[in-house]
């Protein structure tokens, strides 16, 4: 089972939110940015620090990740929300891969299954209500929230066509031509007579040097 994130006032999500989108980057998400520049303070503002962490917002580093930053651009904010919710919720998915499109009931249900704790719970409220909060911000450019949740992440790669190609055998093959060379050692006979010299390289012409009509 699984601990699943919340602040106990959920409205102050939406508060923090809306402040990420007009506020400068920070270097780092620290408490004093949270409670000062994000207007959350006081011991909210300790949570809403967790928070951001636990759905991907700020790193381990307290750096500001991706995520925050495409947050900020109005293009890809619907996108940037729902993927807070598929880190900071992951295992209600791992349920229902489609958690994000239950009615309310279902929804509760689905975190008493998840966490373990009575229906009436504060824990299920806290987190039930934390879920809707950033279900505002998870739309698309046509204000669909299902269509940004449910929409794989792409890239575009070009594609190359695949070009198939016969290669034909030729009908006659090249003949391949073979040269050997050939050392010869000669024990002439001891005699000073030019007629044995020239029986010997005759021979050797007629048997060895000459070509094979094969």
């Amino acid at each position: 089972m699984a601990s699943l994130p919340y602040v106990t006032a959920s409205g102050n999500i939406e508060r923090a939110l809306l402040q990420i989108k007009s506020a400068a980057t920070p270097e780092t998400v620290s408490q004093d940015f949270v409670k000062t520049i994000l207007g959350v303070p006081g011991g909210s503002g300790n949570q809403m620090t967790a928070y951001l962490r636990k759905i991907g917002f700020v790193g381990s580093d307290g750096k500001p990740t991706d995520i925050y930053k495409k947050f900020r651009n109005p293009s890809t904010e619907g996108w940037a929300a729902a993927q807070a919710l598929k880190i900071g919720y992951g295992p209600l998915y791992a349920r229902n891969e489609y958690m994000h499109r239950l009615d309310d009931t279902k929804l509760k249900g689905l975190i008493v299954e998840e966490t373990g704790v009575e229906a009436d719970s504060a824990v299920v409220s806290c987190v039930f209500g934390c879920i809707k909060q950033l279900k505002k911000f998870a739309k698309s450019d046509n204000n669909s929230s299902e269509s940004t949740l449910e929409k794989p992440l792409t890239l575009d790669v070009p594609v190359t066509p695949t070009v198939h190609q016969n290669f034909e055998r030729p009908a006659v093959e090249k003949q391949i031509g073979l040269n050997l060379g050939y050392t010869i050692n000669l024990n002439p006979p001891a005699t000073s007579d030019p007629a044995v010299f020239n029986a010997i390289f005759r021979a050797l012409k007629e048997h060895l040097l000459s070509s094979s009509d094969g």
